[in-house]
């Protein structure tokens, strides 16, 4: 399975990161809405979860697997779906409920052959993304925008948003 090699930078803000992704020479490759399902694998079990998403031009199904919160935590396997609607409909006869429905904004970047984002979600602080193609690719464009390795986790949503206090549910 691909290891997702993807670290946050909590409560950020977002427009000196915009400020330090241009001036170290990053593009702005735009933003979207996202819209999402999620499902359980096996209910109570955290480690793993389907997930469906749509960016308005691309829907995705994807099981996500956790075995740490380290940068190289997480494996993900995905297709692309032909229809959000229709593909929501296929999980749910397969048996999964889904657990929560998302939306958040998602403005994107590269930088040093790295993907960055930048997420807004209702009720926590702004964070950015950093997906890169190895742990030390990660913490070397997180030095580009001046964040130290210290400040990266790999933390999912859920734990970011338990941990600001918030009662939104991802």
């Amino acid at each position: 399975m691909p290891i997702e090699y993807e670290a946050k930078v909590l409560d950020i803000d977002a427009a000196a990161i915009r400020r330090r992704i241009a001036t170290a020479g990053g593009r702005r490759l735009g933003e979207v809405l996202l819209r999402r399902f999620v499902y359980d694998v096996t209910p109570g079990d955290t480690s793993r979860w389907i997930r469906l998403r749509d960016d308005g031009s691309q829907a995705t199904l994807t099981v996500k697997e956790i075995a740490h919160d380290g940068i190289d935590g997480t494996t993900e396997t995905e297709v692309t779906v032909g229809d959000f609607a229709d593909a929501h409909e296929l999980v749910q006869r397969m048996g999964f409920r889904a657990k929560s429905y998302q939306e958040n904004r998602r403005e994107s970047f590269e930088l040093a052959g790295a993907r960055l984002e930048i997420d807004s979600w209702p009720l926590i602080p702004a964070y950015l993304e950093i997906e890169g193609s190895s742990r030390d690719h990660v913490v070397e464009v997180a030095g580009l925008l001046g964040v130290e390795a210290e400040r990266l986790t790999g933390e999912n949503t859920v734990k970011v948003t338990r941990a600001t206090g918030s009662t939104w549910q991802a």
